[in-house]
């Protein structure tokens, strides 16, 4: 049985729907079904790990060109091809577009379940860093601008002498916003904290390049 997570099945061809719909449910997996890519866009999608099944021949647009909308509208769900047409070059395309496989109909239905199973563990992998990231940037969010200064100097390796005559402050201040830098900031120790800095592009003024998200 694999772990829960959506499917996201876009086809015309209803009957090719309906089996992978049966396929995935027997396995414990949730499906939203799809007869266009448009009916994919214009749908609600639950805020969970999935994957979008996705066939290379579709009314209006390719599969492949889809593959690369979704790209462009930073909808970042992985994606598995599959067609009845397939040739290599188009599968090197889907593949070097991000595509978790490629399967040409008829497919084994194990084939199918393993490129899945793929792509909702990539997704749940990808937003637990996107989970984290967005703590990281709230905490970083309640360090004054001077605890931000402090931060970005501690973090490049400078002592507390150093980071007071840079700053103009007296040592035991400096100490005070460092040791309230890690407070907020939920930091074990410096090594910590760097990484911390690294992963927020914290620069020399104490702004971080990646605050916004």
């Amino acid at each position: 049985m694999m772990e829960t997570g959506f499917v996201h099945i876009v086809d015309d061809d209803e009957s090719m729907r309906l089996a992978l719909d049966s396929l995935f449910r027997s396995v414990g997996l949730a499906t939203r079904l799809y007869g266009s890519a448009r009916a994919f866009l214009d749908a609600p999608r639950p805020d969970e790990a999935g994957c979008l099944v996705l066939d290379v021949r579709l009314p209006g647009i390719s599969g492949l060109e889809f593959q690369a909308h979704l790209l462009a509208m930073d909808i970042r769900i992985p994606v598995v091809l599959m067609t009845g047409y397939g040739d290599i070059p188009m599968s090197v395309r889907a593949m070097k577009a991000g595509a978790i496989d490629f399967l040409s109909k008829p497919f084994r239905d194990q084939d199918m379940l393993d490129a899945v199973s793929a792509g909702i563990e990539k997704d749940r992998a990808r937003r637990a860093v996107d989970q984290s990231a967005a703590g990281l940037r709230a905490l970083y969010a309640t360090l004054t601008p001077r605890e931000r200064q402090v931060m970005a100097q501690v973090t490049a390796g400078r002592m507390n002498k150093q980071i007071a005559g840079d700053l103009q402050l007296s040592e035991i201040t400096v100490k005070i916003h460092r040791a309230a830098v890690m407070r907020k900031m939920g930091a074990r120790s410096l090594a910590d904290l760097v990484r911390m800095a690294e992963s927020l592009r914290v620069r020399p003024d104490g702004e971080p390049a990646l605050l916004a998200g």
